[in-house]
């Protein structure tokens, strides 16, 4: 299992900045990819972006440009750095981690508790 704890968000006005953070427990499984996903009311939750411990990315196309994703493997940490916000990133941010037991060749997804970003025009 992974435990995960998130912080940051809040409100902010259009073309602001705020900042998510997550931490990671530790767990004897192994990390494949660390990241941000959203869900507006009404809405399926999407992708805003991931990352590898390598650093390799992944961003949603709304999001490119503005948002930016950072890993630190040491404290099993990631996080989403959004700048220039739209009314339309208004949203629950949920942190994931995909995380892989190799003796099982299985593949586990854990999941945040939820950060309300709010962007006011």
């Amino acid at each position: 299992q992974v435990q995960l704890v998130e912080s940051g968000g809040g409100l902010a006005q259009a073309g602001g900045s705020l900042r998510l953070s997550c931490a990671a427990s530790s767990s004897s499984l192994s990390i494949q990819t660390m990241g941000w996903f959203r869900q507006a009311p009404g809405k399926q939750r999407e992708l805003v972006a991931t990352i590898s411990p390598y650093g390799s990315t992944n961003y949603a196309d709304s999001v490119k440009g503005r948002f930016t994703i950072t890993i630190d493997n040491i404290r099993r940490a990631v996080l989403l750095q959004m700048n220039s916000l739209k009314p339309e990133d208004t949203a629950v941010y949920y942190c994931n981690v995909r995380a892989l037991r190799v003796i099982n060749d299985t593949f586990y997804d854990f999941w945040g508790q939820g950060s309300q970003v709010t962007v006011s025009s």
